[in-house]
């Protein structure tokens, strides 16, 4: 089980864009989430957005950096980042990933 939630206890079943980049000595990362109309942002949910939660068996990842987008007063994108400060929140974050990924069929590729 790997999931990502907006608000605690409602899995997003939009599928994210997810671009990372890494310091070159490895010790800090970013991760840019893109969700193109959310679900949490469904004109008919009535869920706060506190945060994006990154749940799998070993946990949580919690991310409080989350904007969302909006065209003409219509919300339409939210996108989340989360840093990792060091090599082994790199490593938890990219065993989720690969959970995710598993899960919901994305794949990965080197720009």
């Amino acid at each position: 089980m790997a999931e990502i939630q907006f608000s605690q206890g409602v899995k997003e079943e939009i599928v994210p864009e997810v671009r990372l980049t890494r310091s070159k000595d490895g010790s800090q990362g970013t991760a840019t989430f893109y969700f193109q109309n959310p679900n949490a942002l469904a004109q008919d949910s009535t869920d706060e957005i506190t945060g994006m939660y990154l749940i799998d068996e070993e946990g949580e990842i919690t991310t409080r950096e989350v904007k969302a987008k909006f065209v003409n007063g219509q919300p339409e994108a939210i996108e989340a980042i989360h840093v990792m400060k060091s090599e082994q929140e790199w490593d938890r974050f990219m065993r989720f990933m690969e959970r995710y990924a598993q899960e919901n069929g994305l794949g990965f590729s080197k720009s």
